[in-house]
Formats: C-alpha cells, structure tokens, sequence
C-alpha cells in the first residue's frame, strides 16, 4: 500500500517541536486554509444567506445588538461578524472569510485527531478524507453559519472522547461549553447532549456509571432544572427560536404533518387496499431519500464500503467512537423531523452525516487499498482531483447580479419601493437585505396588486406571462443584465 505522506513530508513538524502526529494535522491545517482560499477566489457573490448575516451584522453596528433581534431570531453569527469589525476593523464580507476559514481548517484538524483516535497511524489518509470529502469541502466557498456549529460540535465530540477515557469534571464542562458554542450557530447542536448520554447506555448497570452520566450532564440537567421552574412559574419560552425548535419534535404535530403528506399521496398514487400504508410507505421513502443523498454526499470515498471486507471498519466505528455513532443515529432523526414538518431537505443540513463517518470512511478506504495495492496511487489521485472540483468553479459566476445592483444604486433612490426576486442585489446596490415571502409568480398572477415603483426579476418569465402583465401594470422593461451563461436579470419600471 502506498501511503500519501509525502503530502506532508514537505512541511514536517518534527523540527517544530510537534507530537507525532502534528504532521497530518499540519497538512489538514495548511491544506484547509489553501483550499478555502482558492474557493473564496472563485465566488463572484455571496449566498442569500451570506447577504442576509452581513446585513444583520451592519444593522447590528449601527443600531446595537437588541436591533437584530427585532429582526432575525437567532444572530449570533452576525453579531459575532459585527465584534470582528468593531475589534479589528475589518471589513463585514473579510471578517466573514476569516472566519470561515478558522472554522473549517479546525474542523479538519480535528476530524483527523478523531480519526487518529480510532486508527492510530492513518492520519495521512485522514487528511486526505477530509479535505476531499464533497459534503463538507463544497461549501467552503460559503459564508454559512454551519461552519462554526460543524467545528464546534466535531470539538465536542473530540473532547468527549478525551473524556471518556480520562473522565473528569473539567473536561466534561469543556464538552457542554463547546456544545453551547456550536448551539449559537445552529441550535441543533444540542443534539449531541442525548447522544452522549446514550453512549454510556452501556455503563448503567454500575454506579460509577451513573456518575460519569451525572458528570456529563451536570450543566444541561440544571438548565433543564431552571427552563422548567420558569414555565412552572408561568414564564413563556421567550425565545422564538427555542419555542420553535421545541414545537418542532412534537410528537402529536409531527404525525399530524406526516399524515398531511400521506393522504394527497395515498389518495394519487396508491390503491384502495395499500391506502392504510400509506405513513409507512412515505415513512420509509423519506428514510431512504437521505440515505440517498448521505451516500451521494461522499462521493467516491463511499465505493470502499461496497466490498464486504471493509464491513469490519463498521463494527470498529461503533465499538470505537460511539459518541460519533449515537450523534449519527439521532441527526438522521433530527433530519427526518425536518423534512416531515418542512417537506424538503438541502445538502447543507444533511452534510453533518458525513462528517461525523470520516473516520469509518478513512478505515474503509485504508482496507480498499491494502486488498487492491496497485490502485492507491489512482485512489489518491483520485482525491486529489476531486478535492479541486469541490472548490473550483467552471461557470461564469452571477456578474449580472451585480451590474443590476450597480444600476439600481445609480438610477434609484433608497426610499423607492422596489420588489427584489432575490434580495443579494439590494443588498449589493446598497439597500440592505429585504425580506419576503412573496415569489414572482405571486407578484405576477392576477389575484396580486403590489405595489412597487420597480421589479427586479433573476428568472425571465415568458412573454406570454410577461407582455400582458406589463401592460396591465403599465410598466415597461428598464433594463436587461445577462451573463456568460445567459442567466438573464430583469429591472422593470415606469
């Protein structure tokens, strides 16, 4: 089996002064922040969530911290962009780049150290893994809250492990501080305070057991204790977020909103005597969509565990990290939830699965190319390519986004009520970032009257839905912006 050290015999930490295995570390490190750099080089604008944190963080500097609130319910990762600004005087869109970067180049670091933990010797592969891994690498590019929640839950995770097999109270504090963290980005970080408990499922036939279960969760426990005589009290869930989160896993709402989409599909597709099924069917079908898309997520790095042999690595996942299995198992539920009250699921939420198997994914891979040797240099070149094609982009990049926004900054004033189908070209015409829920289609159907001086269209309509439209609201086609691609933004008006 050929071994990819050399992609780290080029910067040996050795010299340094770094355990042994700094190295793999040092090259997830080194390789992560080149990796994010050449992606950020490649992004023409922001994401709408992008647009939509940066807008918070300005508002949040402007008129303090309590007037995000009044505008977005969670904005931690705003006001953590605001400080960056405010401390260092960096630039909103810089402050986010930087920390982007850190988080991602941590949470490779780390996964390598877990992946060390379950197979001392591999951290090359490791390395490897992670910087190529599609679920992960291809939003490196992004400016999303995830990163931070990713970081900090893998670090949860890591320091879980330290705990388990040194124990302590210290360390189990430092466990739930950096779940809480990873919570400020995306509350479902919270997770992972029942999968550990679950992975000690196995120690509570003793006292000592109970212990460590109680040391583990001392600092949830007594905020489940405080959150309860609140309510008890007569206090209200005062976070939106929270309360939310909370009616999200109602089990009674949660078979109301799966029985809601069993009956259109039962009553379509189905027969009258597979109609009772109908949950189930659905159930499993949903199931089966984020295995799917879990497994697509990988990329090639799932073919090692089409051969039974690496079916072994399973059993030493689980033997070895549960921690990281028990967090696997409940945010597949968590996902499963989502997607029943929400009726759809994206690569983002789901990219957490993948993370939490890059250990299972590195074990299975080492198996593949010890049995097939000859293929390790393709495997790795393999990777190496495919841990490019996660940052590089081949297409023209949205600059029609912005030669309408620096039309619309031009030839408008900021009091002019204008309709933005997407909202990232106010937001680069200097407008902020305008909320709504109305979809084009709704602006333009004929049960609408909206009243806006301007549209700004990024998906043409046709002219037999526009033409009409035009004359019935007396407008006319200001101007026309097209990319490379012919992706086409409209600026009606007067």
């Amino acid at each position: 089996m050929v071994r990819p050290a050399t992609l780290g015999r080029a910067f040996s930490p050795q010299a340094c002064g770094m355990p042994e295995h700094g190295g793999p570390v040092f090259v997830a490190l080194l390789g992560s922040v080149l990796l994010s750099l050449l992606a950020f080089s490649q992004a023409t604008i922001v994401g709408r969530d992008a647009a939509l944190y940066l807008d918070l963080a300005r508002q949040a500097g402007e008129h303090g911290p309590t007037a995000v609130f009044r505008v977005y319910d969670w904005p931690w990762f705003s006001l953590l962009l605001a400080a960056t600004r405010s401390v260092f005087g960096l630039p909103l869109e810089a402050a986010a780049y930087l920390w982007c970067t850190v988080f991602t180049a941590g949470t490779s670091a780390v996964l390598v150290l877990v992946t060390l933990r379950f197979s001392p010797g591999c951290g090359y592969w490791a390395s490897l893994v992670a910087l190529s891994l599609p679920a992960f690498n291809q939003f490196r590019g992004d400016i999303i809250r995830e990163h931070g929640s990713w970081f900090f839950c893998v670090l949860a995770l890591h320091l879980a492990l330290q705990w388990l097999a040194r124990g302590g109270w210290w360390r189990a504090a430092a466990i739930q501080a950096a779940i809480a963290v990873g919570a400020l980005f995306r509350l479902e970080a919270a997770i992972l305070v029942p999968a550990l408990a679950a992975s000690l499922m196995g120690e509570l036939n003793t006292r000592q057991g109970w212990k460590r279960l109680l040391q583990l969760n001392a600092l949830p426990l007594a905020g489940a204790v405080a959150a309860s005589l609140a309510l008890l009290s007569g206090g209200e869930i005062s976070q939106p977020r929270i309360a939310n989160f909370v009616a999200l896993i109602d089990p009674q709402a949660l078979l109301v909103s799966l029985d809601a989409m069993a009956r259109p599909f039962a009553d379509t597709i189905l027969e009258y005597h597979a109609k009772e099924d109908a949950r189930q069917i659905l159930l499993f079908g949903l199931v089966l969509t984020l295995l799917v898309k879990f497994c697509a997520l990988n990329g090639p790095l799932c073919l090692p565990l089409l051969y039974r042999a690496n079916w072994i690595a399973v059993g030493e996942y689980w033997r070895r990290l549960r921690p990281l299995a028990w967090t696997w198992i409940l945010y597949l539920c968590v996902l499963l939830v989502f997607f029943i009250r929400f009726r759809f699921i994206n690569s983002r939420y789901t990219s957490f699965l993948n993370l939490l198997v890059v250990p299972l994914l590195t074990m299975a891979l080492i198996l593949f190319c010890r049995s097939h040797a000859r293929w390790s240099r393709i495997v790795v070149l393999v990777l190496l390519l495919l841990m490019l094609s996660n940052v590089v982009s081949r297409g023209p990049g949205k600059t029609h986004y912005l030669e309408a926004a620096a039309w619309m900054a031009e030839n408008t004033r900021a009091d002019d009520p204008v309709y933005y189908e997407d909202a990232r070209i106010a937001y680069y015409a200097g407008r902020g970032y305008p909320m709504t829920d109305v979809t084009a289609q709704q602006v333009m159907s004929a049960d609408q009257a909206p009243e806006f001086r301007y549209y700004v269209f990024t998906h043409q309509p046709n002219d037999d839905t526009l033409q009409p439209w035009l004359a019935k609201q007396r407008k006319q086609l200001v101007r026309r912006f097209t990319n490379r691609k012919g992706e086409t933004v409209l600026v009606i008006g007067e």
